[in-house]
């Protein structure tokens, strides 16, 4: 969470567009809701932290905010509420697949990309003898690797077809009541990719980028490179979003907004604290292999990029407030599930829904008077009743757990602030006076 100041940046990059102010309902301060990346998982992960927060604050409403940020696989989510899409129905879309209408079932993520394996196929004979030609006229001078790397050039740019992703969610925003144009939204919605000729970050949604059809930049957002191909839109090419930043939650600060809900779902794994608290698998993470050693790499370098992001809002925007949520250091399940898994993605979403009511109720001193400054309520009932589930919302008359029944969880949860303390003083110990 950060502090932060509206300092309005005056200058807006080429071809961004400029910066538009966004004007609240009277008499509430403008809020924004910012959801980062993290593949298939991120998605689920954000849909079950966010179903947590609409049913414990009061005076905020996910369909009613002022402006929408979403980058890689958190453009789906903010695209979704901010088409009026309610958090329960994106639920049955993500995770209940088999049940609702223009579900996102994993085949839909998962086709090969059939005409990116053609295309580059049929370039294959004139690449080779090119190759062939130059490795006869200057065997010495060029060895056999080097003639032969423009092959390279025959490589599929992506593995799974998002064709299908722009064209199944252009179907869901041309609904009824949906649209799948910026400029007709109600309110603002802001996509952030990556122009891969640049490295420069593009917010479609700004004048400039607004004509883009929302589905086909949601597409763009979240075309990870080496996983799905880039999105060519009038002439460039686009990648993810998050190749340059984690959160672009500036992107709402700009617009004015006082209040920014983050949800971001990668955070690097802190396997000694797991394994103080009883929960790792692995003391060193070394003892997983390559894949474990990759995760922990990128989720670090993502990470990292986002801290220092919103360390920066304190000094760039003083008059606002950002609360970020994101899954605890310590937490195996979250670090050891496939960030391209789909198959335990009611479970995983489950998860999220319980660590985010946990969260909000440890910080629950922290956030009450910075919430309340923008009329906020935290609903300490809901976060107190240990039988909300996901899809079992007690009724008035159903009764709550029995007290022996919520013991083991309070006795966990009292452990881990030990060992959190017990932390924190030995780290106040080494610092000097």
């Amino acid at each position: 969470m950060a502090r932060g100041p509206a300092t309005r940046k005056s200058s807006a990059k080429p071809g961004s567009g400029v910066r538009r102010r966004v004007r609240a309902p009277r008499g509430r301060p403008r809020m924004a809701l910012a959801l980062a990346g993290g593949g298939p998982f991120g998605a689920i992960y954000e849909i079950g932290a966010l179903m947590a927060l609409q049913e414990s604050m009061d005076g905020v409403d996910l369909n009613d905010l002022d402006v929408y940020v979403g980058v890689s696989a958190g453009s789906f989510l903010a695209a979704a509420l901010a088409n009026g899409f309610h958090v329960a129905e994106i639920y049955g879309i993500f995770i209940e697949g088999e049940k609702e209408e223009g579900a996102l079932t994993p085949e839909v993520f998962m086709r090969p990309a059939f005409r990116e394996y053609f295309q580059r196929a049929r370039s294959v004979p004139s690449i080779l003898m090119r190759s062939l030609w130059q490795y006869v006229r200057q065997p010495l001078s060029r060895g056999a690797l080097e003639s032969f790397a423009t092959l390279g050039r025959a490589i599929p740019t992506g593995i799974f077809d998002n064709d299908t992703i722009h064209r199944k969610l252009q179907a869901v925003f041309t609904q009824a009541g949906r649209t799948d144009d910026f400029r007709k939204l109600k309110r603002r919605l802001y996509l952030v990719a990556t122009d891969l000729d640049s490295g420069e970050s593009v917010s479609f949604g700004r004048p400039g980028h607004d004509h883009v059809p929302i589905s086909q930049a949601v597409q763009a957002s979240a075309a990870l490179p080496g996983l799905f191909p880039p999105v060519e839109i009038d002439g460039r090419s686009f990648v993810d979003g998050a190749l340059k930043k984690t959160l672009h939650a500036s992107e709402a600060l700009d617009d004015g907004a006082k209040l920014v809900i983050c949800v971001n779902p990668l955070v690097p794994y802190d396997a000694g604290l797991a394994a103080e608290k009883g929960r790792g698998r692995h003391r060193r993470l070394v003892e997983g292999g390559l894949p474990v050693v990759l995760s922990q790499t990128f989720r670090a370098i993502i990470h990292s990029r986002m801290a220092v992001g919103i360390s920066k809002y304190r000094s760039q925007y003083r008059d606002a407030d950002v609360v970020l949520f994101e899954p605890d250091a310590d937490d195996s399940e979250i670090f050891f599930t496939n960030i391209f898994s789909y198959s335990t993605r009611a479970a995983l979403c489950e998860h999220a829904y319980d660590r985010t009511r946990r969260d909000l109720l440890r910080r629950r001193h922290e956030l009450e008077p910075l919430l309340a400054r923008h009329g906020v309520r935290l609903r300490i009932d809901v976060l107190q009743d240990a039988s909300r589930r996901i899809g079992l919302k007690p009724g008035p008359r159903q009764k709550e757990l029995p007290a022996m029944w919520r013991l083991p969880t309070a006795a966990a949860e009292l452990r881990d602030t030990l060992v959190e303390l017990r932390r924190w003083l030995a780290a106040k110990d080494r610092a000097p006076a």
